[in-house]
């Protein structure tokens, strides 16, 4: 049998597509059941037996794949074919199975369960990326790298300090994640159209006992189902998590290219192969993917927002959306987080290139600590800038180091020793607390992942 999906066979890890494989959607409808079974039996409802014999034939075992397929065709309805397959092994507690539920308190409770399993997977993710972000960030902490805004020169950086900052955002997704969790793992035991009336006056009792039992939260006023607000939350910050990885993935990809030079993906020179024809070429695959992928995730979004809109108390025109949205976003981020962190534990970084473009700018990038000289040296901060953006411009039109244009400046040259120049400009010298700013990063994610980072 021919496979359709890039994930049957490209993309994803098997511990996250496992999560949301047909067989693991059916275990999880039928742990579902079986807690519906153990609150009804806790509250007098059903025989205690009835809920044993439900719970100890709620799996694959006992219900086979291929039975409730086969009812399926025949009803046209998944979760009744489940229903009735169950039913059929239990024996006479089969009777009780369902019993006061609508098909989407078992779906929208057993998509909970999976969301679950797969924000633990991404939140483990997350960790990985930042400890490989944070020993790469404090192994370069004091790499001297020029900065760039508009891709041009700007002032002088550490690469750790880049670094530092996607540590920082990344901190925020997994904020992000924790605070949404109980938003997004939530379930519900309402009935057709949420009032539980079919629950009788446990409602409330065995709702709150069923998620109890599955260690989910719950809809407090749900409708047919569980409001897709909290889905729509959920796919936004897996979007938020990719174009992260998109932004990561894009600046090594820039640190790359042959003219810049700077960093580069790990390169197995003995077996990698980077071109079909150019037998030269090592090219930012991993990077490149990983930006690719970010496109997908981004374009599960809006169906995932349209599906929050639904007729009255509800209707399926969310179902078909969801059986895509949800399981590819979340095989597709967990694919992009272990690609990066693949990427930034073998990273190499070329110091000597960085320093060597440093040089290349002929002292531009140093125009700003000048100008603060000068200022400290009493001369109005606008007349200082306008003093030496004129030799910035006669230093970028005739080819000269900016330190020779700006001693060629009575004006500079009166208030600046030549010594002080060459002070100022100085990159070592120019870069402010980026070196602190990497120690804050490290020393957050050692507190908050409760380890030490070690280099």
């Amino acid at each position: 049998m021919s496979n359709l999906c890039p994930l049957d066979f490209r993309y994803g890890r098997a511990e996250m597509k496992a999560i949301f494989e047909e067989e693991s959607r059916l275990q999880y409808q039928m742990d579902a059941e079986a807690a519906l079974a153990r609150a009804h039996a806790a509250l007098g409802n059903i025989p205690a037996e009835a809920a044993e014999a439900i719970s100890a034939n709620a799996n694959l075992d006992a219900v086979k794949v291929g039975r409730v397929k086969e009812i399926e065709a025949e009803t046209r309805h998944d979760v009744m074919a489940l229903v009735k397959a169950m039913s059929e092994q239990c024996g006479d507690a089969g009777r009780y199975v369902h019993l006061g539920a609508t098909s989407n308190d078992i779906v929208d409770t057993a998509t909970a369960m999976q969301v679950k399993a797969a924000l633990d997977l991404i939140e483990d993710d997350l960790e990985k990326l930042l400890v490989a972000m944070a020993q790469l960030a404090k192994r370069e902490r004091n790499t001297l790298e020029v900065g760039r805004t508009h891709a041009q020169f700007a002032i002088p950086i550490t690469f750790g300090f880049k670094v530092a900052g996607y540590i920082a955002e990344l901190l925020r997704h997994r904020q992000r994640l924790q605070e949404m969790r109980p938003r997004a793992c939530a379930g519900k035991m309402a009935g057709a159209v949420g009032t539980g009336a079919a629950l009788g006056d446990d409602f409330m009792t065995i709702q709150e006992m069923v998620m109890d039992d599955l260690g989910l939260s719950y809809e407090e006023a749900a409708t047919q189902v569980v409001g897709r607000d909290r889905y729509s939350e959920m796919i936004c910050l897996m979007a938020n998590v990719a174009t992260s990885c998109d932004r990561f993935a894009t600046e090594v990809r820039n640190l790359q290219r042959s003219e810049i030079a700077e960093a580069h993906e790990a390169f197995d020179a003995n077996k990698q192969v980077g071109s079909s024809t150019m037998a030269q070429k090592k090219n930012p695959i991993t990077s490149e993917n990983v930006c690719g992928l970010a496109r997908v995730v981004r374009g599960f979004v809006t169906p995932m927002f349209e599906s929050q809109v639904l007729w009255h108390e509800r209707d399926l025109s969310n179902s078909s959306a969801e059986r895509f949205t949800i399981p590819h976003v979340f095989t597709l981020v967990d694919d992009m987080l272990l690609k990066m962190a693949d990427v930034f534990s073998n990273l190499q970084v070329d110091r000597e290139r960085m320093l060597a473009n440093i040089e290349l700018a002929k002292g531009m990038i140093m125009a700003e600590p000048v100008m603060m000289a000068l200022a400290a040296k009493g001369m109005g901060r606008q007349e200082a800038h306008e003093a030496v953006r004129s030799a910035s411009m006669e230093a970028q039109r005739d080819g000269l180091h900016l330190q020779e244009a700006l001693l060629r400046s009575s004006e500079i040259s009166t208030a600046l020793s030549a010594e002080e120049v060459a002070e100022a400009m100085d990159p070592v010298n120019y870069i402010g607390g980026a070196p602190d700013i990497v120690d804050r990063m490290v020393a957050a994610v050692e507190k908050e992942l409760g380890l030490r980072i070690e280099v």
